[in-house]
């Protein structure tokens, strides 16, 4: 799910900058660790904390947004 958010949150240049400014996380970051906890908890939570987003992304992913909170929880324990 992280994944599919990645690049639903890439697709968009303005969003992907703010990603990237918000998160901390680098383009290089992102292509090496994208398997790691750490990373997809980032991705996840940089939708869960903006709900226009949030509610965007889940449509495109074709998930609620509950499910994206719930697993950007879930990967930050």
């Amino acid at each position: 799910m992280a994944l599919e958010a990645l690049g639903w949150a890439l697709a968009d240049g303005q969003r992907a900058d703010r990603l990237l400014s918000l998160t901390g996380l680098t383009p290089e970051r992102l292509r090496h660790g994208i398997e790691d906890r750490g990373v997809q908890a980032a991705v996840l939570e940089f939708l869960a904390n903006h709900e226009p987003d949030l509610v965007l992304a889940a449509d495109a992913l074709g998930t609620t947004p509950e499910a994206l909170v719930a697993a950007s929880r879930e990967l930050a324990r």
